[in-house]
C-alpha cells in the first residue's frame, strides 16, 4: 500500500514538510491496527476520521443540523494540524 501513495509536492519543491504530511501513512497504520503508531504519525487523524463522519452524514440526513459539531471538529483539527506541525518544524 505504501508502494501507491501521493508523494507531498510541498516536501518535493520546497524541501520541507505540508501541514499534510504523514496522513496517507496513519491511514495506513490505521489500517494495519497500529492505532498508537498512527497518532504519532499524524495526531488529527482521531479528530478528522469524526469530522469527515459528520460531514457524509449532513449530506445524508438533512433533516438534522451537524452544523456546530462539524465546525467544533473542524476547529479541533485545525488546533492540532496547525500545534503538531509546528511541533515537527522546531524538534525534527
Amino acid at each position: 500500500m505504501e508502494d501507491y501513495m501521493i508523494p507531498c509536492m510541498s516536501k518535493k519543491l520546497f524541501g520541507m514538510d505540508c501541514m499534510g504530511c504523514g496522513i496517507q501513512r496513519a491511514i495506513a497504520l490505521l489500517l494495519k491496527g497500529e492505532f498508537e503508531a498512527a497518532f504519532y504519525m499524524y495526531p488529527a487523524i482521531y479528530t478528522l476520521l469524526p469530522f469527515f463522519l459528520f460531514v457524509g452524514l449532513s449530506f445524508i440526513d438533512k433533516s438534522r443540523n451537524y452544523h456546530k459539531t462539524i465546525v467544533g471538529f473542524a476547529i479541533i483539527t485545525a488546533i492540532l494540524m496547525v500545534t503538531s506541525y509546528f511541533y515537527k518544524v522546531i524538534y525534527y
